[in-house]
């Protein structure tokens, strides 16, 4: 038997007649790659803009929507290509949406103006979002216990490097492909990889086997659909005026939302299957929680590079490539810390949470001082070693909240709940990349100066890491008190609705 056979056998996603696949570790390198490739895309094209704006003769407003489109389309296909992914075939699903994303990334690179570019990022981020909620569905399938941690401990490396490293990876591409086509090669790279990617997959990864609940909820999809777009929308428009002019669309958004979750109440009491069960919410220990500590996160650890890169390069007058280097000790302390937590989170729970959010706040915080304080030749330097520390404090962040977030879920949910985790993220990172630049700009304007700028809008990302951080020490809280014996009921956590519905 398969992992794939006993994780669908067991509809309480329990490790009952689980068999390690011995491709598993194989697999998971592929899922990684092609998610490092999709998450890498939202940041890495923002270096970019300035030359695309001047070889395609974009307006500012046009070439916003390079970044912000793929962002929009990513978000809204997350929790519909979860439930999919449960109902259907995750491998198949992911297959597919990585070959889209291939050809899409050779469409924008081959792009002859804005409006072909602006259509193959939308088309690009939708197949990035069909591929997301595989990973981690595909971790919960394919992994057990101890080793589960590690493989999310790889994947929350992953995440946390590629929005890190995107300035990076951006500048040094252009820096090698010299001239006014250089951007185009910020695209094309991802079609060799792609394809490799590709070609291993079908080799390693597992089928889903069918379980007859291929029902999917459309009315949900398109509700959710509306409602996401709704509350996105205004803020892929932020820098043309979009949240002054479209602010009702938050109403709009919430009403729909509010639609939505009540229809999915209504079909889990008739027994039908939703797109997004609400009792993963309600009945499931540690994942309104979770996903709430990684949205709040994301607010502030989105934004932050922009601000970072508006600092550097327009106060500083560094190069792309420079900017990018300047950031880059925060990825690197994130990637080893995120693989070392992989391998903690399972003795140590959510504290690894609580230290890592401590850390993050030291570190930015630390070095938006340094920065604001030290002589404008050194704090570069000064600043780095403190930007590691806070990267470090990163990487205990993502992969032990997405572990402890999901850790409860049944494996016949893990696609619609990673999506769903995944929205959030997505949502809180389109929060901080609309405040926090329109930030940093209000107080250049006020002030003239760059470093109160930095100073002001870190300061605000700081505040939402802040209330990350209580809700992550409410959540460990809980789990100290739910695992002390004198309180602890062993039959609680198996007899909960989600849990003992044979679904």
């Amino acid at each position: 038997m398969t992992a794939t056979a006993a994780g669908d056998r067991d509809p309480g996603g329990r490790e009952d007649g689980y068999e390690p696949d011995p491709r598993r570790w194989r697999a998971l390198w592929v899922t990684l790659v092609a998610g490092f490739m999709s998450l890498l895309d939202v940041t890495i094209v923002a270096v970019a803009l300035p030359t695309v704006q001047h070889d395609l003769g974009a307006s500012p407003a046009q070439v916003q929507w390079v970044v912000s489109g793929y962002s929009l389309t990513f978000a809204l296909a997350l929790v519909t290509a979860g439930r999919l992914g449960d109902a259907l075939d995750r491998r198949r699903i992911f297959l597919t949406a990585l070959c889209g994303f291939v050809v899409f990334s050779a469409a924008c690179g081959a792009a002859p103006g804005i409006t072909w570019l602006v259509a193959a990022r939308l088309a690009q981020g939708l197949a990035a979002g069909f591929m997301a909620p595989q990973n981690s569905a595909l971790i919960q399938q394919l992994f057990r216990g101890a080793e589960r941690g590690r493989a999310f401990g790889y994947f929350g490396a992953t995440v946390g490097i590629s929005s890190a490293s995107g300035p990076l990876a951006g500048g040094l591409i252009l820096a090698l492909a010299d001239g006014t086509q250089g951007w185009r090669w910020i695209f094309y790279v991802n079609v060799p990889i792609g394809v490799l990617a590709v070609l291993l997959g079908r080799r390693l990864l597992p089928r889903t086997r069918r379980t007859g609940r291929r029902h999917v909820d459309v009315p949900g999809v398109l509700l959710l659909g509306v409602g996401v777009l709704a509350l996105m929308y205004p803020l892929v428009q932020a820098e043309a005026g979009g949240l002054g002019r479209l602010w009702w669309m938050f109403l709009v958004g919430a009403a729909v939302l509010a639609v939505f979750v009540r229809r999915q109440y209504r079909l889990v009491a008739r027994g039908t299957g939703p797109l997004l069960d609400p009792r993963l919410f309600t009945t499931v220990r540690g994942y309104a929680t979770g996903a709430g500590v990684g949205t709040l996160y994301f607010v502030g650890f989105s934004g932050v590079w922009l601000v970072f890169a508006l600092f550097y390069q327009n106060g500083l007058g560094f190069s792309p490539l420079r900017s990018g280097l300047a950031v880059t000790p925060f990825a690197l302390g994130s990637a080893g810390a995120a693989v070392v937590a992989g391998r903690l989170v399972d003795r140590y729970g959510r504290l690894l949470t609580v230290c890592g959010l401590a850390g993050v706040i030291g570190g930015l915080g630390g070095a938006a001082l340094l920065l604001r304080l030290a002589p404008l030749d050194l704090a570069p330097w000064l600043a780095a070693p403190v930007l590691f520390l806070g990267g470090v404090g990163g990487g205990f962040v993502v992969s032990p909240n997405i572990t402890m977030t999901l850790r409860d879920v049944p494996v016949r949910m893990a696609g619609a709940a990673g999506g769903a985790l995944q929205t959030g993220q997505r949502l809180g990172a389109a929060v901080g990349t609309a405040a926090l630049p329109g930030l940093f700009y209000m107080v250049l304007a006020g002030t003239d100066d760059y470093r109160d700028a930095l100073v002001v809008s870190l300061g605000t990302a700081l505040a939402g890491m802040l209330t990350s951080l209580v809700l992550a020490c409410v959540d460990w809280r809980r789990d100290r008190r739910a695992h002390d014996p004198r309180r602890t009921c062993p039959e609680e956590v198996a007899n909960s609705p989600v849990h003992s519905r044979q679904g």
